[in-house]
């Protein structure tokens, strides 16, 4: 299970202990209220470790596409034919501005990055 389908089933959990521990409010059951709170208690505390370690492995990546030689936005002509400009730029990593990746980098256009000028 990678870490965004974990993300996403802890918030489902999160969701429904959210509203199991509001009905046992409700009904006045302390039992189970308190069961549940210690339950989300844990799920959020494991919500952040996923978290952090997507932002992690963001970070990592980030730095990894930063540190190739050569980096410049690409004109809209490359960006219709992407395929054939991957294939005449080896090791090209595109970023794009909407993307987690692009977002982190913050850059504001698509940008290719490679180890050799393009």
């Amino acid at each position: 299970m990678n870490l965004n389908q974990e993300l996403q089933s802890l918030n489902n959990r999160l969701d429904k202990l959210r509203r199991k521990l509001a009905g046992a409010q409700e009904r006045g059951d302390q039992a189970i209220a308190g069961q549940a709170t210690q339950e989300i208690e844990t799920i959020t505390k494991r919500i952040n470790k996923v978290k952090h370690q997507t932002k992690r492995q963001l970070n990592k990546k980030g730095s990894d596409v930063k540190s190739l030689a050569f980096s410049r936005p690409l004109t809209k002509a490359e960006q219709s034919d992407m395929g054939k400009l991957k294939k005449s730029v080896k090791g090209l990593v595109v970023v794009h501005p909407m993307t987690a990746l692009g977002r982190e980098m913050g850059i504001s256009v698509v940008t290719g990055f490679a180890p050799k000028e393009f």
